[in-house]
């Protein structure tokens, strides 16, 4: 089973930067395909970054270009989501995600972090 857990999450100005970090324990051989997702209060949770195993590859929500650059460190067994230039509308929880193989693809989330964008 694998556990992801967030941080970095807190309140910040319109305009501002935080770095979120994704931290996953426990037995596995690798970390696939990873995501970050977010939900906002009455609204359903979205895709914002997706990136590959290696870290070679990775795709954005339209809403996220340009401000935001999804990295990982597989040494450190670490995923990690730079967010710039952040607007209201970035505020959600702020959740990561990978899938491992029981025999079927499982999806793994972690508990979320929190993300204000206010003034």
């Amino acid at each position: 089973q694998v556990q992801l857990v967030e941080s970095g999450g807190g309140l910040v100005q319109p305009g501002g930067s935080l770095r979120l970090s994704c931290a996953a324990s426990g037995n596995f051989d690798k970390l696939y395909f990873m995501d970050w997702y977010r939900q906002a209060p009455g609204n359903q949770r979205g895709l914002v970054a997706s990136i590959g195993d290696r870290g070679s590859s990775a795709n954005y929500a339209n809403s996220v270009k340009g401000r935001f650059t999804i990295s990982r460190d597989n040494a450190k067994n670490m995923l990690y989501l730079q967010m710039n230039s952040l607007k209201p509308e970035d505020t959600a929880v702020y959740s990561c995600h990978t899938q491992i193989w029981t025999g079927t693809w499982q999806s793994i989330w972690g508990q979320g972090t929190q993300v204000t964008v206010s003034s």
